[in-house]
């Protein structure tokens, strides 16, 4: 053993090569190793990067201790081929290493590759730099792999341009809303002052569904919608019973959905049956097959209804806008002993 072998004794891998019987290789005994070679392999195995020396035709691998997170649970590597190896992903990883052994060296950042190391198919990233080697003649015998794993940098990145396109996306969705509500209840107000107060609340009930979505990352639950939208019309609560099962909506659908409950409660304050000390409503709403969702408002025993003469923005909203958001329809109905609003659509969109 020579002084450059006693030093890759210092590692793991560096012990593990020195044992290595590489007279059943196509390296051949140690002993016979070119300078070249043996003086790469001491500079990979005390590198504190992931570094592979790839040497011969048959791609004959040795690796140093930072490499072994990267191969994960794939059988010993050492002395193997690195096509063999790399199997799963050797198709897409040949032409590159074809290029070093013609004297390119190769860098790539963010590299996928579906790889098999821990006995299930992953996708993983890799930043890495393939450079050719040359044995004692100047001729190209090999390449060194100097590679590092992103794959967790590079979810992190996807996983915030997703956030970031939401949260882009909820902005510009809020502003459509709150644009509309404020040209809407300037156009339908018969005074400055009503103005004022009607684009003041319907503001606050969008900026507290607003508050419901932000503290959601998997949707807003709806009875929690339909009780925050309620409780400032409220008196007493037995004036409400509310009946649903679990459904989560998205922030489209939460927006949508506070402003008609906002609506639907405030006309029944003014004029329907929250406006006498017994009237009543229910709110009830279901779930059926692919996602189908039928919503359903009905007021008791307040004054008798009558329809409008003209409908407001209340009723374009949820007639229109709301049923939008379900990717359904929507009826208000003038009932003389109490309106009632119906909303028929889906949770999701249908598929094509």
């Amino acid at each position: 053993m020579d002084v450059s072998e006693r030093a890759w004794g210092n590692s793991r891998m560096g012990r593990a090569v020195i044992e290595f019987d590489w007279s059943q290789t196509p390296l051949g005994p140690i002993e016979r190793w070119p300078i070249s070679l043996k003086t790469i392999v001491e500079v990979t195995l005390n590198s504190k990067f992931p570094q592979v020396v790839i040497w011969g035709p048959e791609f004959t691998t040795i690796h140093n201790d930072a490499f072994l997170p990267i191969l994960g649970g794939k059988p010993f590597a050492l002395g193997r081929s690195f096509a063999d190896i790399w199997a799963e992903a050797w198709s897409e990883i040949q032409p590159i290493v074809d290029k070093a052994h013609a004297g390119e060296s190769t860098y790539i950042e963010n590299y996928p590759l579906q790889i098999n190391r821990n006995s299930y198919d992953e996708l993983a990233y890799f930043t890495f730099s393939y450079t050719p080697l040359r044995d004692d003649d100047g001729n190209i015998a090999g390449m060194v792999d100097t590679v590092v794993e992103t794959t967790e940098t590079v979810r992190a990145r996807e996983t915030h341009e997703v956030l970031r396109r939401e949260l882009v996306h909820r902005v510009k969705n809020t502003m459509a809303v709150t644009s509309a509500v404020v040209s809407a209840s300037m156009r339908h107000a018969t005074s400055l002052a009503e103005a004022k107060e009607t684009i003041s609340r319907r503001i606050e009930a969008l900026g507290n569904a607003q508050s419901l979505i932000s503290s959601s990352d998997d949707g807003v639950e709806l009875h929690e919608i339909i009780e925050n939208a309620l409780t400032p019309h409220l008196d007493r609560r037995d004036r409400v019973a509310i009946s649903g099962p679990e459904a989560l909506l998205t922030s489209e659908q939460a927006i949508g959905m506070s402003l008609a409950i906002y609506e639907l409660a405030t006309n029944a304050l003014k004029y329907g049956a929250l406006s006498v000390a017994n009237g009543t409503v229910s709110i009830d709403w279901s779930i059926h097959g692919d996602n189908g969702f039928g919503f359903v408002w009905r007021e008791y025993g307040g004054p008798p209804v009558e329809k409008p003469a003209r409908t407001g923005f209340g009723s374009r909203l949820n007639n229109q806008i709301v049923a939008g958001y379900f990717y359904g329809r929507a009826e208000t109905i003038y009932d003389p002993d109490g309106l009632q609003f119906h909303l028929k659509g889906s949770l999701k969109p249908k598929a094509d």
